[in-house]
Order: C-alpha cells, then structure tokens, then sequence
C-alpha cells in the first residue's frame, strides 16, 4: 500500500481511541483537499486522483478507522459517525491546523463527509465538499420516508431500484457469517470482482493487502449507523458548505434516484454525471481530479473576494 503512495509524507494522528495513518503531498501552502476512502478500500484508492491535485494543491489521505495501517477500535460503537468525524477533526488540527480544507469522500468516506457537513462541528473549516457514490445517511432516511408516504408507482420504483442496490446492507448485519465470508472467499476474489464488474484497471494497485481485515472491520460501519439513522433521520442535516455531487449512471450500490432531493439540503449544490460504476477514483481518477479542481479554484476565487 505505501509503495502505491510512494513520495507522500507519513504521518500518524491520534483520535478519539485509534491512531491514523495519515499522508500528504503538495505545496503545504496551497489550498488544502481531504480525501476520504469508503468500504473496504484504504486511502490507497486516491493515488490517481491525488497525484494530479497535488500538482496544484495540498493534498490529505488517510486510512479511516479499522482500515490499512490505522488502528481498529473495539466494537462496533467505535465506527459511530460522529467519531469519523472526531477523526476528519483530529487529522485537520495535526496537519492543516487553523485552516480551512475542501473535502471529498468515496463511498463511506462520502458517508463521513455528509456528516462532517452538515453538523456545526466543522462549520468555517470545511470550504467545499464533493460528494462520490455516498449518500447522507439522514438525507437517504427522509427520501425513504417520503416516498413511503405518498407511494406513487414512480416512487415506488424508485425504492424498488434501491431496494435491489442494497442487499448487502442487511448481509452485513448478519453475525459472523460476513466475517467468514471476506476471510474465507471474498477477499482472494475481490481484485477480479472488481476487474470484472467495476472495470478496475489490473494497475491500480488496489486492494490492498490488508483487505479482510479491512473489510471485517468495517462491517462495524453498517452495524452500527445504518438502521440507527435511516430510522431516525437528523431534521437539519442542511450542509454548511457548497456542495459537488457526483453521480454514476451504473453504481450497483447507489441509485441516482436516492439523490432526487438533494436541493432539500444543499442550498449550493452542482451535479455531475458520468457514464461509469461504483468505483470512480480508480476508473476514473482524471475527470474526478478534473472536477475537484474546478470546485476548489471556484470557492477559493470567492473566498478572496470576500
């Protein structure tokens, strides 16, 4: 994993019970991006994307919680959403301290960053946030609730659609059958899987060898927020910040329907389509670069305006 990432500063970050694994590259001077991996990859999965913003910026990674070379907290409790916010807060005070930082997260990490934008803890230190194959689990909860309340056949088929996306959601609540699972079969398959069905490239140094670790812990994430906040929705999960959704037309995982209601919660909000799967920073680690870049010059323009 850190020869994919060779020529990062290695740094570690403690927060909140774990110790983050955390790396850098680019001018420390320029405008600060955080980047946040999903399930079950490591901050390894950025390389593509980070290389080509480091060119222009000061880029972030790190390994969340239970994932590559950070620690794992004891139960499930310790994969709660805010302590993925505790640790966005612990690694911005170590290496971008008093300063503001455009965020971007994949998957989880998208997860993460909807939670780290829509609560006051980061308000003034999150300048801009993208959005990448991971819904606010509060905004995911109200779009279910309101289409269950008025359950046109539109909005039926929209549930339906997501319905079929998230059968793993419920496996992965299940007991010990999903640790066996990842340890005994998924992770050896895993690489082909993803070459097959997501079209990663065989390059792109991905998964990392720490996969069934990686994947056992964090089935903590599902059991511990899932049922919690798709049944109990936060009423003011409004984000603080511009927000750049990027949607991919054949995500397994993610309908582009679950995001009919965004405008609800993002009051600046761009949309981005792309023709591909789940996994965009590895199949398409220049166009999302490309994108990120073009929000953060944007903001950052505003931003000296003021």
């Amino acid at each position: 994993m850190d020869g994919a990432l060779a020529g990062f500063r290695l740094t570690e970050v403690d927060s909140a019970g774990v110790r983050l694994a955390v790396a850098e590259l680019g001018d420390r001077s320029a405008p600060a991006v955080l980047l946040l991996h999903g399930y079950p990859d490591t901050r390894a999965i950025w390389q593509g994307v980070a290389r080509r913003l480091a060119e222009r910026f000061h880029v972030v990674v790190y390994d969340m919680r239970g994932a590559g070379a950070s620690t794992a907290p004891e139960g499930t409790a310790g994969y709660d959403l805010q302590l993925l916010v505790d640790d966005c807060a612990a690694v911005l005070d170590a290496v971008v301290p008093g300063r503001a930082v455009h965020l971007v997260g994949h998957d989880w990490g998208s997860i993460a960053g909807w939670e780290a934008v829509t609560t006051p803890r980061l308000r003034g230190r999150v300048l801009s946030f993208t959005s990448i194959g991971g819904p606010s689990l509060d905004h995911a909860g109200h779009w279910m609730r309101a289409r269950v309340r008025r359950p046109t056949p539109r909005a039926l088929a929209a549930l339906a659609g997501q319905a079929r996306r998230s059968w793993y959601i419920a496996a992965f609540r299940a007991p010990l059958l999903p640790e066996l699972a990842w340890r005994a079969v998924v992770a050896r398959r895993w690489a082909g899987i993803l070459r097959r069905v997501e079209g990663v490239p065989l390059d792109s140094g991905h998964p990392a060898p720490t996969l069934a670790a990686d994947a056992v812990h964090g089935l903590g994430l599902y059991r511990r927020n899932m049922r919690r906040r798709l049944t109990r929705p936060r009423p003011d999960a409004v984000a603080h910040a511009p927000v750049q959704l990027v949607v991919a037309r054949r995500d397994h995982y993610v309908s582009p329907r679950l995001f009919d209601d965004l405008d609800r919660w993002a009051p600046e909000l761009r949309r981005r389509t792309v023709d591909a799967g789940h996994w965009l920073p590895l199949t398409h680690p220049a166009q999302l670069a490309g994108w990120i870049g073009e929000l953060v010059d944007e903001v950052e323009a505003r931003t000296r305006e003021r």
